[in-house]
Order: structure tokens, then sequence, then C-alpha cells
């Protein structure tokens, strides 16, 4: 098992987003903003899908790692730091998925 955390992506992806580093695609990506760094992440999300459906454990290995990699630069450049995310799940692991929809107001 790797010790490698998505706290250190996180950390590796903030310094080169702002390293001014013309040869960052990490600094490209985000310089280009949120909506692009969006719609990148969707796209990988989709390959991932893709993978996931054909069965292909490889492919779906590579496209989980973009996905996670695109999803903490979309975050980067949203300026929404990795740690509120983290926070926002331990919050939801209080209860069920099922005891917080029940616990939602009626439409």
């Amino acid at each position: 098992m790797s010790n490698f955390t998505l706290s250190d992506l996180a950390a590796i992806i903030r310094d080169r987003a702002h390293s001014g580093d013309p040869g960052s695609y990490t600094a490209k990506l985000v310089a280009k903003g949120p909506s692009r760094c969006a719609k990148k992440f969707g796209e990988e999300a989709v390959e991932a899908v893709i993978a996931a459906t054909e069965r292909n454990a490889a492919d779906l290995t590579s496209e989980a790692a973009d996905v996670l990699y695109h999803l903490l630069v979309m975050l980067e450049a949203a300026d929404v730091p990795l740690d509120a995310v983290m926070d926002e799940l331990e919050g939801r692991t209080r209860q069920t998925g099922l005891q917080e929809k029940a616990s939602r107001p009626a439409e």
C-alpha cells in the first residue's frame, strides 16, 4: 500500500498551479480557469465510466487516477481546499446516506 495521499497530490498541484512554470501542464490548465478545469474533469469522468462499464481494470485504474488528479486541479482553480471537501465527507459519515436523505425537508 502506498503512503501517497490525496493531500500529497493536492499540495503538489497547488505548488505547480502557481509556479509560473511554462512547462507545467497543471499551471497551464489552472491558468485557463475553473470552467476549463471542470470540462477536463468531466471528460476524464466519462472515460472512467466507460472503462468501468467495459470491466477493464487496468484502464479504470488509469482513468480513476486521471479523475482524482483533475478533480483536485478543478478544486484548486476554484479556490476550494481539499480539506473543505474532506470535512464535508467526514460530516456525512456521522449518519447513513438513507438517514441523511430522510432528514431532508419534503419537496
